[in-house]
């Protein structure tokens, strides 16, 4: 059976980790196929509950009886092990199984799929694509990394628009075959399974070539890594940039709650934009998207609306409380790159303001094999604290190759203020202690982090 129409034969599915963020999304989208969904996971969460209404049957804990003959195909997500009791069954059963990542790409096979990829940026630049769609009531399904402000993670549209939010990690975007592909940038990550540069950008220049032979590439002309490899490929492209590329963002200005900037079109000025989410970072996003809505036939003027009208995505920037003072705001940043850009975004937002920034390194791995360029990206900071390291796909060997002591002895010693406490109550402590008035807390990273803001944020309140 082969699996770009494995859902046109099959009725029953059953998808094992059916609590992840992604999975539940594509859940949404086969229950709309009129496919009887059933599933697993290990705990029940708000996630589950939101499914159990919609009439799927869930199971938890996982166990090989919830899998039966009648199941004509098995979705499991990528925290899923071949050692997963119903996974063990599923194979003993001869039951045809596909991963989070294949059921997605045989479901583009029939939409017109849009895939936004890179190394950063492609949460908050899918969510400005989806938005754009909306906007222009275009009513696209949609599956991506982060909660959309008032939109959620997925859903379920009208039209054959589909647009995925494509991870590089285990080389799963190429599993799409998209329509329009946005390569935002290409930079050392997920080094627990690449080994070097070279071979990530292999994997992106496979994903490029995966896009439909009438299809467009969009990709950002300031990363020189993305340049190398879509000069590769041979599909139409509309590239994006600061100076260079067909749609240009000059003369950039950060004011407290918007980010203003002169859109130009192959060299000349079409507009001048005023967004609702921070930072230079956010002028790029933005322009990827434009490039999409410029694709697909839009306005340039319905293009404008959506983009400034764009409220953001949850734990991007995202301002948790403001209480006798103090700011507190909560992103999701966990790559070096990322931290650098959202540090000197609230530097720029917020003059003069101390910025003590709590980050949790995400991976024992990422943190060993970017430890440099870690300790280097807290330049804007005035203080940082570190707890343990989060620990998610690592190996236990991985884990004791480095730790949270080692990132704050190499923070400190390029020159900034740095401290390890090991757990988040001993964090909101220290806070409470020497906070000031004026002061902002930026909790950062990949983890649950942000719990340190909100509970500083209810002590703060004298709850």
């Amino acid at each position: 059976m082969r699996k770009n129409d494995i859902f046109e034969r099959v009725k029953r599915v059953h998808i094992i980790g059916i609590g992840g963020i992604g999975v539940s999304g594509l859940a949404y989208i086969l229950l709309k196929e009129g496919k009887i969904i059933s599933g697993s996971d290990t705990n029940l969460t708000p996630i589950t509950k939101a499914l159990e209404k919609k009439g799927v049957k869930i199971f938890s804990p996982q166990r090989e009886e919830n899998i039966t003959k009648d199941i004509e195909l098995i979705i499991y997500s990528q925290a899923i092990f071949p050692d997963n009791p119903e996974y063990k069954k599923g194979k003993q059963l001869k039951i045809p199984m596909m991963s989070y990542p294949e059921g997605v790409g045989a479901i583009m096979k029939n939409k017109r799929g849009i895939t936004i990829s890179g190394t950063h940026g492609k949460t908050t630049t899918s969510a400005l694509v989806v938005h754009l769609l909306k906007k222009n009531k275009l009513s696209p399904s949609f599956l991506v990394g982060g909660k959309i402000i008032g939109l959620g993670n997925s859903g379920v549209g009208k039209s054959d628009f589909l647009v995925v939010e494509g991870c590089e990690y285990k080389r799963s975007f190429l599993n799409y075959s998209p329509e329009i592909a946005v390569l935002t940038n290409i930079e050392k990550d997920h080094l627990d399974y690449y080994y070097d540069i070279r071979e990530i950008k292999s994997a992106f220049w496979e994903f490029c070539n995966n896009v439909k032979k009438d299809g467009f590439i969009v990709y950002c002309n300031e990363d020189k890594n993305v340049v190398e490899v879509v000069k590769k490929v041979k599909r139409e492209k509309i590239s994006y940039g600061f100076e260079n590329g067909d749609f240009t963002g000059r003369n950039i200005v950060i004011k407290k709650g918007r980010t203003e900037f002169d859109c130009y079109f192959k060299g000349k000025k079409i507009s001048h934009l005023k967004l609702k989410i921070w930072g230079k970072h956010n002028v790029l996003n933005s322009l990827a998207c434009i490039a999409v809505g410029n694709i697909i036939g839009l306005p340039f003027g319905d293009i404008k609306k959506a983009v400034e009208t764009f409220d953001g995505v949850h734990r991007r920037c995202e301002i948790i409380g403001n209480e006798k003072g103090i700011l507190i705001i909560d992103d999701y940043g966990h790559h070096p790159t990322e931290i650098k850009a959202t540090l000197s975004t609230l530097k720029t937002v917020f003059p003069g303001r101390r910025l003590i920034v709590v980050f949790q390194p995400h991976q024992y791995s990422r943190t060993r094999f970017l430890l440099k360029d870690f300790a280097r990206s807290f330049s804007n900071a005035d203080k940082i604290v570190v707890p343990d390291i989060y620990f998610v796909r690592d190996s236990l060997k991985e884990k004791k190759l480095v730790n949270a002591e080692i990132l704050v002895e190499k923070i400190r010693k390029n020159g900034k203020e740095a401290l390890y406490l090991p757990t988040f109550e001993e964090i909101v402590e220290y806070l409470l202690e020497v906070l000031k008035v004026n002061d902002i807390v930026l909790t950062l990273g990949a983890g649950p982090v942000n719990l340190v803001g909100r509970e500083l944020l209810e002590k703060l309140r004298g709850n």
